[in-house]
């Protein structure tokens, strides 16, 4: 059988520390060793101007996976607000039509929600992983986690601010309120990564053959 690139090291395409932190705690005793943009000493970045999540997240794994030659997982996501028909969808930190601050997404959204009521607040955090083993070998899986727009912020994540807006009724906090442990647990990236998961098993089985 012919093997494949060995996952001696797989790379995760974020500058992010939080993200980062939540791979390592998500893909902890896979056989490879997780790297980040900074331990590849890596500053290029990607422009995000796909029309889909699922388009970004390809682009980015594709573009540092080329650039390292190291198998790459990136990611892309943001809100869907049902009552606004989906926005701000994939333009979420674009939505004002300019790169806005978390202060300024945050205002925006409570603004074009005021008046709506409780029951009609629904919303979800989406989220696509793109896996890129070669150019031409590319990995996909998708989640999204569901929720309520909040008519106040609460606790504030830098890079995060619809963390601050998200309500949980299960669980009846605010997303941005949860423990590390809680957000690994219960994330809607957990539920993408655990699809993930099996490829890398899988690759890994076929590189010992």
């Amino acid at each position: 059988m012919q093997k494949i690139m060995k996952l001696a090291k797989l790379l995760i395409a974020t500058t992010n520390p939080a993200k980062f932190r939540e791979y390592m705690a998500l893909l902890k005793g896979l056989p490879f060793e997780v790297v980040s943009l900074k331990d590849s000493k890596i500053k290029r970045e990607v422009k995000e101007d796909s029309k889909t999540f699922e388009e970004n997240a390809i682009k980015k794994a594709k573009f540092y996976s080329k650039l390292t030659d190291l198998p790459t997982l990136a990611d892309d996501g943001g809100l869907e607000i049902d009552c606004l028909n989906g926005e701000p969808g994939v333009n979420s930190r674009y939505w004002p039509g300019y790169r806005a601050t978390d202060q300024e997404l945050i205002d925006l959204t409570l603004r074009k929600m005021k008046g709506i009521p409780w029951e009609k607040r629904r919303a979800k955090l989406r989220i696509v992983l793109a896996l890129a083993i070669s150019p031409k070998k590319i990995f996909t899986a998708e989640s999204e986690i569901k929720g309520l727009i909040t008519t106040k912020p609460k606790r504030l994540i830098p890079g995060y601010p619809f963390r601050s807006i998200f309500y949980l009724p299960k669980l009846k906090k605010v997303y941005s309120e949860l423990s590390f442990k809680e957000e690994v647990e219960i994330g809607h990236r957990k539920k993408a990564v655990q699809k993930i998961i099996p490829i890398f098993l899988k690759l890994e089985i076929l590189n010992q053959c």
